[in-house]
């Protein structure tokens, strides 16, 4: 299987050039600020958030070109930061639209998650006040079934109708269902843009049809970025606590992960921000090459 079969040149890949573990890290660096301000600080907290989001938006697509480039030489040989710096510049407008695009397929399906969980919530606030004015009549006598049988009517109508809830749970999974296919079926979108040189309308075309006639196999390679994202990701997510509950305040600036922490020594709290640093720079370097392989595999170019 590819997903198996690309495993061995992206650890090769990784031993042979050691800077792709660096400059991926220098992803992770970049969002420290936003780990580091401490909760108490919600404005500043914010601003930085949204600084942030807007440094990653221009800057992600010229980062990933480069990281691919970088990822694509390293996998057959020797790589350099050159590479990032003129593979990057060399695709960024096409990986920038691109982008755009799954930027905004994410919000669409927000919005549409957001508003189908409102209607929910209305519609059950709906029913429940309707079935409690229908059952305060009964037991005045006003209803047609008046006395103890008003009481159970009103008290069985709090709650969102059963029928509502699983039509809304029927259409939720038939968006987050589309959500996912879609996502997969692009996912190699900028590998062709940046190793095969095409546009951002065939790319979409060559990531769709690749995975189309590769089904089984783009599931494995899923599946082993999933549980090597779920392993790695565990690591990153508990030393970065560590790191931000010594550098963001800790308990007294109402950081979560201070309740589950004993407190914490500057040393020990550089140890685990320099493992969040490797462990991020790992996990990058293994996507990027791990994924070049693969598609390179699928491809037929390896």
């Amino acid at each position: 299987m590819a997903a198996l079969q690309s495993l061995r040149p992206a650890v090769g890949g990784i031993v042979r050039n050691p800077i792709l573990v660096v400059v991926a890290a220098l992803f992770a660096v970049a969002q420290l600020p936003n780990l580091l301000v401490p909760p108490s600080m919600p404005v500043l907290s914010l601003a930085v958030s949204i600084g942030l989001f807007g440094v990653f938006v221009l800057g992600l697509p010229f980062a990933q070109g480069g990281f691919l480039g970088m990822s694509d030489e390293a996998v057959t040989g020797h790589t350099r930061l050159g590479t990032f710096l003129r593979v990057g510049k060399e695709h960024y407008v096409p990986l920038l639209l691109g982008y755009l695009v799954l930027l905004a397929l994410n919000f669409a399906f927000g919005f549409l998650a957001f508003f189908g969980a409102m209607a929910v919530v209305l519609g059950g606030a709906y029913t429940a006040a309707e079935s409690t004015a229908a059952g305060s009549a009964m037991s005045m006598g006003t209803g047609p079934t008046a006395g103890t049988g008003g009481v159970a009517a009103g008290a069985s109508g709090f709650g969102a109708d059963p029928t509502i809830l699983a039509a809304a749970a029927i259409v939720g999974l038939g968006l987050l269902l589309v959500y996912f296919l879609v996502t997969f079926f692009v996912q190699f979108y900028a590998h062709a843009v940046v190793l095969d040189g095409t546009d951002l309308v065939a790319g979409f075309r060559r990531s769709a049809s690749l995975v189309r006639h590769n089904v089984v196999s783009a599931l494995g390679y899923t599946i082993v970025l999933f549980v090597g994202g779920t392993i790695f990701g565990g690591v990153a997510a508990l030393s970065s606590s560590i790191a931000a509950v010594a550098f963001g305040g800790g308990m007294a600036d109402g950081n979560p992960a201070a309740e589950l922490l004993p407190a914490l020594s500057p040393a020990v709290a550089a140890v685990g921000l320099v493992v969040y640093l490797v462990v991020v720079g790992v996990m990058g370097a293994f996507y990027g090459t791990y994924s070049v392989a693969f598609y390179r595999s699928l491809s037929g170019s390896a």
